[in-house]
């Protein structure tokens, strides 16, 4: 199979060298670069270096050189299409059908490029020219100088329809060519010429994340305007929602040894980035006029781990952060997430480092919430709170933002941390259900009833359902914790393993798994814990099955709760305690539960 060029250059942009080659070489951060042993000769002296701004590996002690791709045809022995389609996989790409025209699209691209490079020069002379006083004035009052335009390679369109034009057909552009970069418009009448697509506009360069010029952007120097900002349309060359203004630069600055950030800045506009720039902040970005895209989220983690995200403080920009939250929660994963900095009301970047300095950027910079907390704010507000059911209705939108999120030991840190909030923020709240449940839930026949099996079997087969769908799902414990007291396990280990379960829930108030499973292995339990994992996806599909909701496995829990009542085997002098006990869980009676519980043990007692 062969591989067009764009498929191969979006591969080795979604990719970070370090993170390919340090599932199999133990690598230490120096300076701008990753140092590790060589995996190619025994060395006890690190010689092995990967450069991810630069997107290679070289090791001095085997003299092999090369990118991702390479590594893996090396140590793993893979044919080049099979390492591709390995990193391919890994990055969330599909492979490429055969199409014969891959290669001639990436030559013309490669010729629309070299055009893309011809215009910027264009706009740059123009700036300079007497036709870009008026935009160099406008610069000026924006606190940028004629370096500065040359530094960030702002440049101007003049007010024509074929000065650009004119002057690339004369250098030999093909006019086809500019129309498919984006430079021309073709007018729906054939019988006129293309015209300039950037007129009267300050134009900023855009470049890809490989550094090579795909696009424009321009601000209209007329007040009246249709459109303030106009970028470059969707090309072969520019998809805007898989590109970020000057992020290249930024992902430079961020791999400087000296620059401290965990991530990248991402303000709104040109100006914003420029001025961060201009005034230090070196690792500033921005989206191309849209809200961030999951491949734009995607970039800026491949920077840092935590990129910062400044919105205005007002309604439009405290908007704009939750929206972008929605994004980012199914992308979270393990040191991988975005912090919220809220700038003063009616101030961007640009506005507040022009008025108030450097100092004041910090300190917005470094007061920067963690997701967590802007996602807590955001369901805190979303409704008000001064009845039992809007605190019910708070606790909903939690599990419903949980469920966002894909990555299970995240979600669970964020499930532990979020109810602990609304635990201290409104007392602890068990939502316990009673038996009943729905006819469909009592109608629930599971598999491992099915057949000639004996009474006991069936006990057994009910009592460890229980028992493990609590372990699978222990926030099924704010729901059923007092209804399990109603239980006698024929198993005495599941009977241990329900008192360490029920302890450790009283003693937190929130269950986190791997915490809860570390409890019980620390009471002694560990060989049943591990006994019950072993039956782990015969207890999630009797739970109706790993997508299962909270309330469609309580209806499943609650199902065989009342089963297991049903058909525990007593004798008729218990028979009648038994039936009051069930009476009394549907009816979510706790004191009156206690009391009868008190009563069956002084009758076992005698």
């Amino acid at each position: 199979m062969r591989f067009g060029e764009n498929f191969l250059d979006e591969l080795k942009a979604r990719i970070r060298p370090s993170d390919v080659i340090g599932k199999y070489v133990k690598l230490k951060r120096q300076g701008r670069e990753f140092a590790g042993l060589s995996p190619f000769t025994n060395e006890k002296t690190p010689s092995f270096f990967v450069n991810d701004e630069k997107g290679f590996y070289h090791c001095f002690s085997s003299g092999k050189h090369g990118d991702a791709i390479s590594f893996l045809m090396e140590v793993d022995g893979l044919a080049f299409p099979e390492a591709v389609e390995k990193l391919a996989r890994d990055a969330g790409m599909e492979m490429p059908k055969a199409d014969p025209d891959a290669e001639r699209q990436a030559a013309r691209n490669k010729v629309a490029i070299n055009w893309m490079d011809a215009a910027q020069t264009f706009f740059q002379k123009s700036l300079r020219r007497d036709v870009g006083t008026e935009a160099r004035e406008y610069l000026q009052s924006r606190g940028l100088t004629g370096e500065d335009a040359q530094r960030f390679g702002i440049g101007f369109a003049p007010d024509s329809f074929n000065a650009l034009r004119e002057e690339l057909i004369q250098q030999g552009a093909k006019t086809e060519v500019l129309i498919e970069a984006g430079l021309l418009i073709e007018p729906d009448d054939k019988s006129r010429q293309p015209w300039d697509r950037f007129r009267n506009r300050i134009m900023f360069p855009i470049h890809d994340p490989r550094g090579r010029l795909i696009a424009f952007g321009g601000r209209a120097m007329e007040k009246d305007a249709k459109a303030k900002y106009l970028n470059s349309p969707e090309t072969s060359l520019f998809h805007k929602g898989r590109v970020l203004y000057r992020y290249p630069e930024g992902r430079k600055a961020l791999s400087n040894p000296k620059n401290s950030a965990r991530g990248l800045i991402v303000a709104e506009g040109y100006m914003d980035v420029i001025a961060l720039a201009k005034y230090g902040f070196e690792n500033a970005v921005a989206p191309l006029g849209t809200a961030l895209t999951e491949d734009q989220l995607e970039l800026l983690w491949r920077a840092g781990p935590e990129p910062i995200l400044c919105f205005d403080g007002d309604k439009a920009g405290i908007r704009a952060a939750y929206r972008s939250i929605e994004r980012a929660l199914p992308l979270l994963r393990p040191g991988q997430s975005i912090r919220f900095a809220v700038l003063p009301e009616g101030q961007d970047p640009d506005d507040l480092l022009r008025q108030a300095g450097r100092n004041a950027m910090e300190t917005v910079l470094e007061r920067a919430v963690p997701l967590v907390d802007m996602l807590w704010q955001r369901e805190v507000q979303a409704a008000p709170l001064s009845t039992p059911e809007d605190k019910a209705g708070l606790k909903d939108r939690i599990y419903a933002a949980l469920r966002e999120i894909t990555h299970d030991n995240v979600r669970d840190q964020y499930k532990t941390a979020l109810l602990k909030r609304f635990n201290d923020e409104f007392g602890y709240q068990s939502g316990r259900k009673s038996f009943g449940g729905s006819k469909r839930s009592r109608k629930y026949i599971p598999a491992n009833q099915k057949g000639e099996m004996n009474a006991g079997a069936i006990i057994a087969g009910r009592e460890k359902l229980i028992i493990g769908a609590i372990l699978e799902w222990p926030d099924l414990l704010d729901h059923v914790d007092d209804s399990l007291f109603a239980f006698k396990f024929s198993d005495s280990h599941f009977a241990r393993l329900l008192t360490a379960v029920l302890s450790y829930q009283r003693r937190t108030n929130m269950v986190e798994k791997s915490e809860l499973y570390s409890h019980i292995e620390a009471e002694g339990l560990g060989t049943t814990l591990k006994s019950l994992r072993k039956d782990r996806r015969l207890i999630i599909a009797a739970m109706g099955g790993s997508d299962a909701d909270l309330a469609t496995r309580l209806a499943f829990w609650n199902a065989e709760a009342e089963a297991l009542l049903g058909n525990n085997q007593v004798d008729d002098a218990r028979e009648d305690a038994r039936s009051r006990m069930a009476d009394t869980i549907r009816e979510d009676n706790a004191e009156g539960l206690k009391k009868l519980m008190r009563a069956s043990r002084r009758n076992r007692q005698n």
